[in-house]
């Protein structure tokens, strides 16, 4: 895809050292620990890494829905420079859904299940804007359009029982859509749904972004998804960013040892007969650890230096590693 942006503006959002750290009775749980994150108008960055790898925390903790025992400790959040995390809780809701949207894996967390499809997009609609029940409507009934809905105005009486799965989250997106924000965060909207669709949605997301200006982060596990779709991409190990850059950049030439394993590890990339490649050893509960480096206990490249560690390096391409891809094994980058 390509970017959509404006020369000289000023990106749309900027992340600066966020931590989100829970306060658990096991100890305290840092499910975000000092992510950097810069997303222009337009464009499309894709957040990857396993589960438990604080991906969702992060979105959540940009629209502020972080709940106790959990709580943003430090870092900056700002959205066309306004800092979002000393921001009202006022302020938020007048934000949320308005310059900023969220849609959820899960679409039935987004839509009430005894409300017309018409209340709900309505309901929106008039809680940030001052307009007509009618011309609410009919905005709504032009966003279904949008996102691939046959027949919007019939559709607009429907529940969403009476949606398929995918039809439901084209609803969800179209919801999102409503206010033209500014930004939107997607966690992993499409996991659930079968390849056709999910391939309808990607491409009418990304020709959304392109006509709109809206700058999106898409949360997924999946590197395959994340590779036709984003612009860029920051991929995500116990609570930190350990690479980023281009797509092109980031797949066909990856630094950081863990992004190499999940390349290697797709299906599509192995040859018939082999064995997959496996990342060995499990993610490391947050509660536990290791000194420096989290992913060093799983790494074929890891040394004594690894206890410490590492900043994320680099102009464009960045790499949060002692012994890059790039470097000979043992010796530091």
């Amino acid at each position: 895809m390509t970017e959509t942006k404006v020369s000289g503006a000023a990106p749309t959002l900027v992340v600066e050292g966020l931590k989100t750290h829970f306060f658990t009775e096991a100890g305290v749980v840092k499910s975000v620990d000092g992510v950097d994150l810069c997303v222009d108008r337009g464009e499309i960055l894709g957040l990857v890494g396993e589960s438990g790898s604080g991906k969702s925390v992060t979105g959540f903790s940009l629209l502020g829905l972080i709940d106790p025992p959990g709580r943003i400790v430090a870092g900056s959040v700002r959205l066309n420079g306004e800092e979002l995390t000393t921001a009202s809780e006022k302020r938020l809701r007048d934000l949320r859904g308005n310059r900023i949207a969220m849609i959820f894996q899960d679409p039935m967390m987004t839509l009430n299940p005894v409300l017309k499809i018409e209340t709900q997009m309505v309901e929106t609609l008039l809680a940030h804007a001052r307009m007509s029940r009618a011309d609410a409507r009919a905005k709504a009934r032009d966003a279904l359009g949008r996102v691939g809905i046959p027949s919007p105005e019939e559709r607009l009486d429907a529940y969403p029982h009476q949606f398929s799965g995918g039809m439901r989250q084209r609803v969800a997106i179209a919801i999102a859509l409503l206010h033209s924000p500014d930004l939107i965060i997607a966690d992993e909207p499409t996991t659930a749904l079968d390849v056709t669709i999910q391939a309808q949605i990607l491409a009418e997301v990304q020709t959304l972004c392109r006509e709109t200006g809206t700058a999106l982060i898409w949360i997924t596990h999946d590197l395959a998804i994340i590779s036709g779709l984003a612009d860029r991409v920051a991929v995500m190990y116990a609570g930190r960013i350990v690479e980023t850059g281009s797509i092109a950049e980031v797949v066909s030439g990856p630094r950081h040892p863990y992004t190499h394993g999940l390349i290697g590890s797709v299906p599509s990339r192995n040859q018939r007969g082999h064995r997959l490649t496996q990342i060995p050893g499990m993610t490391p509960s947050f509660l536990a650890l290791p000194p420096g480096c989290a992913f060093a206990p799983r790494c074929p490249r890891a040394s004594a230096a690894c206890t410490a560690m590492p900043e994320l390096a680099g102009e464009g391409h960045a790499v949060r590693c002692f012994h890059p891809m790039n470097q000979p094994q043992g010796v530091p980058a």
